[in-house]
């Protein structure tokens, strides 16, 4: 790699979700000294080492096959060794950079991730600069996906998921297994327990696995499938309530309201049976 390649595009008034406005590659041999960005960054690194450096972390060495996160408005450092270092970039914007941070799937005290499926990770940032070539609308909604697909990807690359397949399928089991006793009532020790996990263990991975910990993931399935009962049944509001496992037909509506912001009642309206 020793051309370099760079686009910059303003993302579309209508993309407020996720949009790259930004992408390029290079064989780096300069170092980025005390700058700070607009927007995210996503940089990485193909092979060669240097070191990456900001408040959050200090100074830390890098070697490549790897990437780093670069948080906006945050002072930053990075330099390649002498060698230089193949890299490629891409910087990008929207809320859903909130639920990336909130779910911890991007984290700025832990920027750095080792990449042991470094042909993937190539291919999805080579397809993410051709769609912003492109430049339609089209193209640039293909690169966010792309660079959505950059994020997951990471993401269990960071957590080792990708090299833990067996481990990946347990966690699911256990998701299931939780799905299909949602309407019971949870004690999330004894739950744990016939799964050999501490409590604090299995929120853990059960939040790393679905977004949720184990009790949201049941509030959801359980209004779920409120939202089914009432639209294709006559079932009274409370005998909805105690069929999903809540007692208090009050407590039920106010937590659906909150939720769906509209009532039970309401919401049976929108889906009138024919």
């Amino acid at each position: 790699m020793r051309d370099a390649e760079a686009i910059y595009r303003t993302p579309l008034s209508a993309a407020g979700g996720l949009a790259v406005t930004g992408s390029g590659r290079q064989h780096a041999r300069r170092a980025v000294t005390d700058r700070k960005l607009p927007n995210f960054a996503v940089v990485l690194v193909e092979r060669g080492q240097g070191w990456l450096e900001t408040a959050a972390t200090g100074r830390m060495s890098l070697t490549g096959p790897a990437l780093f996160w670069l948080f906006p408005n945050r002072v930053h450092s990075y330099a390649p060794d002498e060698g230089g270092w193949d890299e490629r970039w891409a910087l990008f914007e929207g809320s859903f950079t909130r639920d990336f941070v909130r779910l911890r799937i991007i984290a700025e005290r832990h920027p750095v991730v080792a990449l042991h499926h470094l042909d993937e990770v190539v291919r999805l940032f080579g397809k993410l600069h051709a769609d912003l070539l492109d430049d339609t609308n089209l193209g640039q909604a293909s690169a966010a996906l792309m660079l959505h697909r950059i994020v997951v990807s990471a993401a269990r690359q960071a957590s080792g998921a990708a090299d833990r397949r067996q481990e990946r399928r347990d966690m699911a089991d256990i998701v299931e297994t939780l799905r299909r006793r949602a309407m019971q009532p949870l004690d999330l020790a004894a739950f744990a327990g016939e799964h050999g996990m501490s409590p604090a263990t299995l929120r853990r991975r059960f939040t790393l696995e679905t977004g949720l910990p184990p009790k949201a993931f049941q509030l959801r399935a359980r209004m779920d499938h409120a939202k089914q009962l009432l639209a294709t049944t006559d079932e009274k509001i409370e005998t909805v309530a105690a069929m999903i496992g809540l007692d208090d037909p009050f407590y039920f509506s106010r937590v659906f309201h909150e939720r769906e912001g509209c009532s039970p009642r309401e919401f049976r309206a929108r889906y009138p049976r024919a």
